[in-house]
């Protein structure tokens, strides 16, 4: 029931505009046959003499420009793309690409995400095309998402470059976080009408995690849990980071509202001490992404408010 319920969440967010931002620590690539079986990405630059790559969600576009590869098509979405692909035709919301347009492009590969892949899955095999479904949920997974793909479209160096800037950035922020107390955390992911519990295998949880915080659900074996706010407020966390996605207006009012009419929060020390974050939509996705360095030194004072940064109001 909570997987489904997950799912549900997700998909109500996309439909309401949420661009998807998370599994193996591997890419999996679904053969062009609808009855074909996993496997891994195997397929090299000297396999094709022509790579027509179709990018279905903003995130996986904006490695492709980092790797400096060409596309063919590109999510349709509000957030602006990299220039590099301007003019590209849009194959529509990355929950439900048009795969009429997909088709139409003659991809040789067709790059999604791990979280995406229950429900994309069956709509790659039945329109026969190479569908890519990318491991994002973690900074780790996302760098050797980089990697692989560096190898399938000879592109190694770029990949090694990106991957090692990113190591050294991510590295110099998370030793600001090294000796100091860690704080309890309470992640709170929302779309428009509903709300669940972010776990350290999301990839916020994962950000808070390198930023030396602890998740008050310990030990967790998916993303997200459908949210007990009797269980939460015994958990008494010291922080509650909000993620607004989809409209995020409207869900920091249903945050709002939420914390005012359900007298339970009150009893929150985070609440009480004024240690409520609301975070930028365009940093904290749903899936890991290059911005993940710029997130990372956002959240640092968050979580312990004597450093210095940029803090969500």
């Amino acid at each position: 029931m909570i997987a489904r319920s997950i799912r549900l969440l997700v998909i109500l967010g996309s439909l309401l505009a949420l661009v998807a931002c998370s599994s193996s620590n591997k890419t999996d690539k679904e053969p062009a046959a609808s009855n074909s079986t996993n496997q891994s990405v195997t397929t090299t630059s000297a396999e094709s003499s022509e790579h027509r790559i179709v990018s279905t969600t903003v995130a996986v576009t904006q490695i492709m420009d980092a790797l400096e590869l060409d596309l063919v098509g590109v999510p349709t979405s509000a957030k602006q793309l990299p220039e590099r692909y301007k003019g590209v035709k849009e194959v529509g919301n990355p929950m439900s690409p048009d795969m009429e347009m997909v088709k139409s492009l003659k991809p040789t590969d067709v790059l999604s995400v791990t979280t995406l892949k229950v429900d994309l899955e069956p709509t790659f095999q039945a329109a026969k095309v190479n569908g890519t479904f990318l491991d994002l949920t973690s900074i780790a997974s996302m760098q050797e998402a980089i990697k692989s793909l560096g190898e399938q479209f000879d592109r190694v160096s770029q990949a090694d470059k990106v991957v090692q800037e990113m190591d050294d950035e991510i590295s110099r922020i998370s030793e600001e976080a090294q000796g100091k107390e860690k704080p309890t955390v309470l992640i709170l992911l929302g779309v428009p009408g509903s709300y669940l519990v972010a776990t350290e295998k999301s990839y916020i949880g994962n950000l808070v995690s390198l930023a030396g915080g602890t998740n008050i659900v310990p030990d967790a074996k998916v993303e997200f849990l459908a949210s007990n706010t009797e269980y939460l407020q015994q958990s008494n966390p010291d922080i509650i980071l909000r993620a607004a996605h989809g409209m995020p207006d409207e869900v920091i009012k249903m945050f709002d509202e939420e914390f005012k009419k359900n007298d339970i929060w009150k009893h929150f020390d985070a609440v009480k001490n004024g240690r409520v974050y609301d975070l930028p939509e365009e940093l904290f996705g749903t899936t890991a992404n290059l911005s993940a360095a710029e997130a990372l030194k956002t959240l640092l004072p968050m979580l312990y408010p004597e450093e210095k940064g940029t803090v969500a109001s």
